[in-house]
């Protein structure tokens, strides 16, 4: 099915995520006609209203070839929405993508290895969060830590991209959307 660009317009029911218990987001995976209309099955950064409200964000893939869409506090209060609620989506793909956000552990190693830090200056905002959910995508703390240094290594050494990793999580079982709470 070929992916476009084009706005999309939908309904969804906003969810409360079981884990953390303490969560004060909550989220909805994107009707699957949504979310093949956008440009890849990997993290994708748009820009819409939900319940009328503006935002700017990062999908997340859902590990079976949709994605869903993290709903701050400050957002869902602004729509006047809770858990449970069904509210109006707008959204479409940003034209540039954003600057992801570089966990501290990650920016220390690269800030510690120069010549990583050279290549990781030079590619792309979308090559660095590709970096980043391969890092972060780790379950353990131990693999966290061995993926900076791989990363670090490799980047040192001029690769660009993050091989061999699926972004988007149908192959790998690696991401996935949050259990709901309820």
């Amino acid at each position: 099915m070929p992916r476009t660009t084009a706005a999309n317009k939908f309904k969804a029911r906003l969810q409360r995520p079981a884990e953390p218990a303490d969560a004060d987001w909550l989220f909805f995976v994107l009707p699957q006609q949504a979310s093949d209309k956008l440009p890849t099955r990997s993290q994708v950064s748009v820009e819409g209203t939900l319940g009328g409200q503006p935002f700017q964000v990062t999908l997340d893939p859902d590990g079976k070839g949709g994605h869903w869409m993290k709903v701050e506090a400050e957002l869902a209060r602004a729509a006047g929405v809770d858990a449970g609620a069904t509210v109006a989506v707008q959204m479409a793909p940003m034209a540039e993508e954003p600057e992801p956000r570089v966990p501290e552990d990650l920016a220390a190693a690269l800030a510690a290895a120069p010549d990583a830090r050279a290549t990781w200056d030079d590619i792309t905002a979308i090559a660095r969060r590709d970096w980043v959910l391969w890092v972060t995508s780790g379950k353990k703390a131990e693999t966290r830590v061995k993926r900076i240094a791989v990363a670090c290594d490799k980047l040192a050494k001029g690769q660009r991209r993050a091989c061999c990793f699926d972004r988007s999580g149908m192959y790998s079982n690696s991401l996935s959307a949050p259990e709901p709470a309820e």
